[in-house]
């Protein structure tokens, strides 16, 4: 196995890290008490460099999704720091925190979220009024177009597959441009061809310095970013950098065995 990445201290401020930079510090997350306590996240550290790609893999159980809320400030760890966007959200306020999710974080979660009453356009201008802006026709279309689904603005999610609902959700998350988007299972539920769609924009996302923080269990998803983080036990295990999908494929093979 690869060493992981070491990291540099983090800090807060105008000498902090970038603003689409994201990172932790001794991340510890533990649900219930006593006997039936399940302690999914354990002094877990990582970077993700403004500008960049970082897929987490692992086991069913191993502390994906937990450490993907932590890190967009859905949860609050036990202990450690997370640098988010900029700031310090350790302990922040729920009012830093709205701020933050709508201006500089995006959400794009495997039960989509979308509003069954409104357009596939109205769903995705939603955060854009939330914040008190006001959105422009062309921008939301924009947004749905390239998620391949320009024509399909007028339709509500009832009347959309389950892929495209999730394209809908992706398109929403990124009509901001938010400066860090989280990602679980984005290709979760569209075929191979909408999958590879779906891959190439989070691509140019990040080539245009946004930074992407995805969950995956595809091994091709995963290979698509600039890093991939193993997790097993709620701890780290592994860290390959641009690895092929064969890599990806036996490293979590790998994990998953008794």
């Amino acid at each position: 196995m690869s060493e992981t990445t070491p990291l540099p201290s983090v800090h807060t401020g105008r000498a902090g890290p970038p603003a689409g930079a994201v990172a932790a510090v001794g991340l510890s997350k533990t649900y219930g008490s006593g006997a039936t306590s399940v302690a999914a996240l354990t002094d877990v550290s990582l970077q993700v460099p403004a500008g960049t790609w970082l897929a987490v893999m692992g086991p069913s159980g191993s502390g994906k999704s937990t450490l993907l809320h932590c890190l967009a400030g859905l949860e609050r760890a036990d202990a450690g720091r997370v640098v988010l966007a900029g700031d310090d959200i350790s302990r922040a306020s729920d009012r830093v925190l709205t701020r933050l999710r709508r201006t500089a974080i995006g959400f794009a979660f495997q039960n989509f979220n979308l509003v069954g009453s409104l357009t596939a356009a109205e769903n995705v201008a939603l955060p854009l009024r939330l914040a008190g802006a006001r959105p422009r026709r062309a921008q939301i279309r924009a947004a749905l177009e390239s998620v391949g689904l320009g024509d399909r603005a007028r339709h509500k999610p009832g009347q959309l597959s389950g892929g495209q609902q999730q394209r809908v959700a992706l398109a929403r998350a990124i009509a901001t441009r938010p400066a860090v988007l989280f990602a679980d299972e984005p290709t979760g539920a569209l075929d191979s061809a909408a999958s590879r769609s779906v891959l190439g924009l989070l691509r140019r996302m990040v080539d245009g310095g946004q930074t992407v923080v995805m969950v995956t269990h595809d091994p091709a998803a995963a290979a698509a970013a600039d890093s991939v983080v193993f997790l097993l036990d709620g701890g780290i295990a592994d860290r390959l950098e641009r690895p092929s999908a064969d890599v990806v494929a036996a490293t979590l093979a790998g994990l998953e065995r008794p």
